[in-house]
């Protein structure tokens, strides 16, 4: 019997959809399948030779083999790391194209009016790398030999503390600030251009402590010149184990630390972020890796792509608050 007109009609436009849908379902499969099949960049927000930059490359190697293709490290330093994240965002989504963000990313988040891409919807996080410390340290010199000593003095003499940091806006100023803060002492916070310009001040006593990276006074504190007296993580350093941490050292509010990770632009498929997450867990517990990245005073620590992107909106929301609270001006 003849098919109807319109019945027919229907018919041939339900079998066009289906030859439509069959042949983007292998094109889709395909490309997932075939990932990577060019060597994979990592944009780097920083110069080379400092922790990102270096943590980039230990796992990047150990990337690069797990992959079976090439993992080059491009370094964009400068702007708050503004160009680098945005060369990402506008990157195809293919995975290829990866950005190291840290938690610089969510500080420059809260320090610009406007940014050329939204930080939590275009990039699509994948894995932690690894977190490292901030500490408060002070001269050897100095008569404090522990934080409670640096508050009590704080707070029978208002206004007369000085504490050292770099750059106003770095996340070492901000946990400076949040120092302040958190232990309701009455201090003047002095950015100083640089590590070794807050070092010399610290070691010259024109600034009473510091807050600073350990990574890069750690030379200073084995050399006897500076002493640790805390560090802001959650948990002590695995470099310093008997320095104290905040918390302990009954700063409760004080609680910070420097993080890096792996993010890709938004709208990579699902199979790459899953493949990339697979080889990034694998390679950060590689036991080479990890050691490299301990000579960094880096602990080695994967995560969830939804852990990625939870610690990423969480400091948003934490410096954006800080940098309100002490008036630092929007660039």
């Amino acid at each position: 019997m003849p098919v109807p007109f319109i019945r027919r009609r229907h018919l041939l436009s339900l079998a066009a959809l289906g030859l439509g849908m069959t042949g983007l379902a292998p094109t889709l499969a395909t490309a997932q399948a075939t990932f990577p099949s060019k060597s994979v960049r990592i944009i780097v927000p920083f110069g080379p030779g400092g922790v990102g930059d270096l943590t980039a490359r230990a796992v990047g190697q150990k990337l690069a083999e797990r992959l079976g293709q090439p993992v080059v490290i491009e370094n964009r330093p400068g702007a708050g790391g503004v160009a680098a994240a945005e060369a990402v965002a506008r990157a195809e989504p293919d995975g290829h194209t990866l950005f190291l963000m840290s938690n610089g990313t969510a500080v420059t988040a809260g320090l610009f009016k406007t940014l050329p891409f939204n930080t939590v919807k275009d990039f699509k996080p994948i894995s932690t790398l690894g977190y490292f410390d901030i500490a408060v340290v002070s001269g050897t010199e100095a008569p404090y030999t522990t934080l409670a000593e640096v508050i009590a003095y704080a707070k029978a003499n208002p206004g007369k503390l000085n504490v050292g940091s770099i750059n106003v806006g770095s996340t070492q100023n901000l946990t400076a600030e949040l120092f302040k803060s958190s232990a309701g002492i009455d201090v003047q916070v002095v950015p100083f251009n640089g590590t070794p310009a807050l070092v010399a001040a610290l070691r010259g006593r024109q600034v009473d402590v510091a807050v600073e990276m350990l990574g890069p006074v750690l030379p200073q504190i084995h050399a006897g010149a500076l002493r640790p007296l805390a560090v802001t993580g959650e948990t002590r350093s695995i470099v310093q184990p008997r320095v104290p941490t905040a918390k302990e050292a009954g700063v409760t509010g004080l609680v910070a630390s420097s993080w890096n990770a792996l993010a890709a632009p938004a709208g990579t498929p699902p199979a790459v972020i899953n493949r990339l997450h697979r080889e990034i867990v694998a390679a950060l517990g590689d036991a080479e890796v990890q050691q490299r990245l301990r000579t960094l005073n880096v602990e080695a620590k994967a995560s969830t792509p939804e852990q990625a992107a939870a610690l990423l909106a969480a400091d948003i929301l934490r410096w954006s608050a800080v940098i309100e609270r002490v008036g630092i001006p929007k660039q």
